[in-house]
């Protein structure tokens, strides 16, 4: 049913983006969990930092919700609402302050028209088509020897690459505006408390990273696969 799954030449693109995958997941983890062991001094929560910082930026019409999930925090650029999760929302820990901001840094490149953030979501459409037809039509292309399938879904699984690539600017800008909001709003006091907040954004970050280096590898090894890179390989 799947046929790069018996295709040494797969395991050899797909393992290594794996591997890194699962290393940044369990970075985040272990960062997460680590700072949110960690009390910020001035016992601000999420929620406020989050509120401190949009205020700060002239942005108190962004609404601040609840969410459920673990790290399911997100800003929605559509409805101007950024939403965290229950930990990140009323912990006073430095995860906590530090997610907050992230996702607050998203609602000041939302204001600011950060271009970056806009090709991201100009791409949305594409994505959401390649997300559920790439695999599909790759998969029916080569068990079937179908070229044409199997190009077509190159060129969607290539719009979610590309769309992951997009987001690393987006995700780092963000982070880096969170930094920067946080010591200058004195939410954040000394270089200790800045250090945990970073530590975990940096974390979070190569998560990022890590998905988009692994969809790379399997676009690499899809082009080959369809005479797209090096010439047909149907051996």
């Amino acid at each position: 049913m799947f046929p790069m799954l018996f295709d040494p030449l797969y395991m050899a693109f797909w393992l290594p983006g794996l591997a890194i995958a699962l290393i940044a997941q369990i970075w985040v983890k272990t960062s997460f969990s680590k700072y949110s062991g960690v009390e910020n001094r001035r016992r601000i929560s999420g929620a406020q930092a989050a509120r401190m910082i949009l205020d700060r930026e002239g942005l108190s019409q962004v609404r601040i919700e609840m969410a459920h999930g673990f790290l399911g925090d997100h800003y929605d650029p559509s409805q101007k609402v950024l939403r965290l999760s229950e930990e990140v929302y009323s912990g006073m820990t430095l995860a906590s302050v530090g997610v907050a901001a992230h996702e607050a840094g998203h609602a000041v490149q939302d204001a600011a028209g950060y271009a970056p953030m806009k090709a991201r979501a100009g791409l949305v459409p594409l994505v959401s088509l390649g997300s559920y037809l790439a695999f599909p039509l790759l998969m029916l292309g080569m068990f079937i020897k179908a070229a044409g399938l199997m190009q077509l879904g190159v060129f969607l699984f290539a719009g979610v690459v590309l769309f992951q690539v997009v987001t690393l600017p987006v995700e780092f800008n963000a982070s880096s505006r969170a930094m920067a909001a946080l010591s200058g709003a004195g939410i954040l006091t000394d270089e200790e408390e800045l250090g945990g907040a970073r530590a975990v954004l940096t974390a979070a970050a190569m998560t990022y990273v890590a998905a988009a280096i692994s969809s790379a590898l399997q676009l690499v090894y899809f082009l080959l696969r369809s005479g797209m890179l090096g010439g047909s390989r149907d051996d």
